[in-house]
């Protein structure tokens, strides 16, 4: 029999589709354990989060896109009871092959960006990495119901007191600082795509949110959007968080400054992960590790160090591009091309080309600001004071990489493309 428990953040409030309640408020379902829940919408998932933390059943929780098919016959032969849960109600299927639970497990499903997605077990414990007390916030919380930064969020509000949440569903992404000025929200955790979708779509309404923490995580983070963040909010926190399912939150910056410190390499201290640098690679050692992965884990993401900083410039997959015998980042081209002053955001790959094997192309949204208040107060013949297009950014690239290294193709867009996980395929 499982003893429940009540979580510290009980009392916290809670905002979904505009209302407000606490924790305790939330409804309790019925659920199976082991069990895999699928929650079409935000207060499922939320209740299902705290069903976790008071009864420590075996869970697995994702949103009902994320699970096809395939994988829920994969999950009941793992033993796990499957349950759409809509409004409150759920519908289960039970196991193909019944077993019984391990008690305070939690699945992840890894984001699938090197295939189908993976299972990766914690526990809330192993999930609570902020533990320190904390100055009240209200949190805005944008993630998919289940995903790693959702679990961060989320465990937040439930151990501490004082640390409030507003939910975001995805119908409302687009609108998210009205709604986080109407219940005062002064702190927010998303990706850099989620950044710069919001400066792109509408500064003025972001720079009314009194924000006091800003958090970026999930995707490679260039120091562009972090600058733009600076100058609308001089007086808040800025972090840049690493971490994964497998290896939990392993990096935390707070200088404003893309990267971190190459004194962070190979710093052994207890109770703090180990960063390495392996071909290239980024390795790490961390406490917070999923169930059989407490040594060095090779994260696949691809490594450079740039004067004293390692900058994280995108999966090793992905990232190397050869033109011709020579390598190129297409991290390090994205963070030149965004470094633009009327780039919004910019995705950087490579494409077959006769001679060369391959070549450098890109994808770009500007900004979406009228030329004039870019402009303001800049040098006639700047960057910000001339008008975007193909021609400008090639010379732009020209003059800071090598030739090699320069988009021969620039498609401008007019909208930040974002998945599911809020990360744009870079």
């Amino acid at each position: 029999m499982t003893v429940a428990t009540s979580p510290a953040g009980l009392d916290n409030r809670v905002v979904v589709a505009g209302v407000a309640r606490s924790w305790r408020d939330l409804p309790a379902p019925a659920l199976p354990s082991p069990g895999a829940v699928l929650a079409a919408g935000a207060a499922d998932a939320l209740a299902v989060a705290r069903h976790h933390a008071t009864y420590g059943s075996e869970l697995l929780l994702a949103g009902p896109t994320r699970v096809d098919a395939t994988m829920r016959d994969e999950l009941r032969a793992a033993g796990f009871a499957v349950t759409l849960l809509v409004d409150g109600v759920p519908q289960t299927t039970p196991p193909a092959t019944p077993r019984s639970p391990e008690a305070g497990r939690l699945w992840l499903l890894t984001s699938g960006s090197t295939g189908r997605p993976k299972r990766v077990g914690h526990t809330l414990d192993s999930l609570t990495t902020v533990r320190a007390t904390q100055p009240e916030r209200t949190w805005l919380c944008p993630y998919a119901p289940g995903s790693y930064a959702w679990w961060q969020v989320v465990t937040l509000s439930l151990t501490q007191p004082g640390q409030h949440l507003v939910v975001v569903d995805p119908d409302e992404l687009d609108d998210w600082p009205a709604l986080a000025a109407t219940h005062g929200v002064d702190a927010v955790s998303g990706t850099p795509t989620f950044w710069r979708r919001t400066l792109h779509r509408d500064p003025e309404a972001l720079a009314r949110v009194p924000l006091r923490q800003l958090t970026l995580g999930g995707e490679p983070v260039d120091q562009a959007v972090l600058d733009r963040l600076r100058a609308l909010f001089p007086a808040a926190r800025i972090s840049w968080i690493y971490a994964s399912s497998e290896v939990g939150a392993s990096i935390v910056v707070h200088d404003g400054r893309a990267g971190f410190p190459v004194g962070w390499l190979d710093r052994v201290t207890p109770g703090r992960p180990t960063l390495s640098l392996r071909d290239g690679e980024l390795v790490i050692t961390s406490p917070h590790h999923g169930v059989g992965l407490d040594g060095p884990v090779r994260t696949g993401d691809r490594a450079q160090i740039v004067d004293d900083r390692v900058l994280i410039t995108g999966r090793l997959e992905s990232d190397e591009i050869n033109v011709g015998g020579s390598k190129v980042s297409a991290g390090l081209v994205r963070d030149v091309l965004t470094a633009h002053p009327r780039v919004a955001w910019a995705r950087v790959t490579g494409r077959r080309a006769p001679v060369l094997g391959r070549m450098v192309v890109a994808e770009v949204v500007p900004t979406t600001e009228p030329l004039g208040s870019v402009t303001a107060g800049a040098p006639l013949g700047s960057a910000a004071a001339v008008p975007l297009d193909e021609g400008v950014l090639v010379r732009w690239c020209a003059e800071r990489l090598p030739d090699y290294a320069v988009p021969r193709r620039i498609r401008l867009l007019t909208e930040i493309p974002v998945k599911e996980t809020l990360k744009s395929d870079v």
